[in-house]
């Protein structure tokens, strides 16, 4: 156990009186994301342990530093996880939780179990002027009005420093399987939709190229029945970590800059937009490596329903989707009332933030 937040809170203080800006930084894993960092470094990776951890009530609370895999260690003791099945990147050990919800990461499973933000229950933060701030609780009906510790699941640290976040937790799947199709994208797709529609455990979907993976995951009695309906042969079910993880060939950094686009699970493959393409979330997620040019990629994937950001690697002035005319004023309004000078992670998700 490693309570940094008095350090912590002293840090953010003196850098509001004197205006210095901070870079926040965890384990460092995610240090591509977003927009370049700026500012002088402030480590919070330290800040590290489970702070309480209630099996019966499937509830976990823990500081933001804490690495994943620590997390999960703990948790499989009880067959328990997160359920929106949290990414890590680069050196997989470093990768921390409070990482993982600043980014607002989520893996495979995401579509069926849902979002980081969705399994938050409360959060303690350092804003911008070294207040320590606590939101929400360790239940899932806990405020009245704006649900602020959700808030801080994809701010990238722009609105305060994670101390703490509790979540809700789930029982690990009993029985966990993976089926394989040779199937071409599109029909893949099709299928993943006819699929979607159905009361089948589906924990996973993804089409790599060649083959479709279906990730079946429940009671041991409902996962049978539901390979035997949808056939296909058996699977390696380590692709789900590895795609997770970007660990997969695919993710190799050394390719062209990675771009995903969100777009409705149904549309078909994306023929107009050079490059290779991973589809992952059922369809609801591409993933494409591609030198195209920025405009290109975001204009197809509008013209898809969804859009498009720049996830690693290309250039890092806008990684994200241009704000919708209005959500610009209240990202700004936001910024200003949590972190009145500026000095949190700033530009990290856009230029004027």
């Amino acid at each position: 156990m490693a309570d940094q937040t008095e350090t912590i809170r002293d840090r953010v203080r003196a850098a509001f009186e004197s205006g210095t800006p901070l870079s926040i930084e965890g384990g460092g894993s995610k240090r591509f994301f977003g927009r370049a960092p700026v500012g002088e470094p402030l480590a919070a990776g330290g800040h590290r342990g489970i702070v309480n951890h209630e099996p019966s009530e499937l509830v976990l609370t823990v500081r933001a530093g804490t690495p994943v895999r620590e997390i999960e260690a703990a948790l499989d003791e009880h067959r328990q996880w997160l359920p929106f099945d949290p990414p890590r990147h680069g050196d997989c050990g470093s990768a921390t939780i409070g990482g993982v919800v600043a980014c607002a990461l989520s893996g495979p499973a995401r579509p069926w179990t849902g979002a980081v933000r969705d399994f938050v229950l409360g959060a303690r933060i350092v804003n911008g002027r070294g207040d320590v701030l606590s939101f929400g609780g360790e239940v899932m009906k806990n405020v009245a009005g704006y649900d602020v510790s959700r808030l801080m699941a994809g701010a990238l640290g722009t609105l305060g420093v994670l101390l703490e976040i509790s979540f809700k937790l789930l029982p690990r799947p009993a029985r966990d399987e993976t089926r394989v199709f040779e199937l071409t994208a599109g029909e893949a797709i099709r299928r993943g939709t006819r699929w979607a529609r159905s009361p089948l455990p589906i924990l996973g979907a993804c089409h790599d190229g060649e083959c479709l993976h279906l990730r079946l995951a429940g009671a041991e009695p409902a996962v049978a029945e539901a390979a035997r309906r949808v056939g296909g042969e058996p699977g390696d079910g380590t692709l789900w970590a590895a795609l997770r993880d970007q660990r997969h060939p695919f993710f190799d950094p050394d390719g062209p800059p990675l771009w995903r686009f969100s777009v409705p699970a149904h549309v078909p493959p994306l023929d107009g937009v050079p490059g290779a393409t991973f589809v992952d979330w059922g369809g609801a997620q591409r993933w494409v490596r591609s030198d195209a040019p920025p405009p290109l990629l975001r204009s197809a994937a509008v013209s898809a329903g969804g859009h498009a950001a720049c996830f690693r690697g290309g250039d890092r002035e806008q990684p994200f989707p241009p704000l919708a005319e209005g959500l610009d004023t209240l990202h700004a309004r936001l910024k200003a009332a949590f972190d009145p000078a500026g000095i949190l992670n700033p530009g990290r998700l856009y230029p004027d933030l």
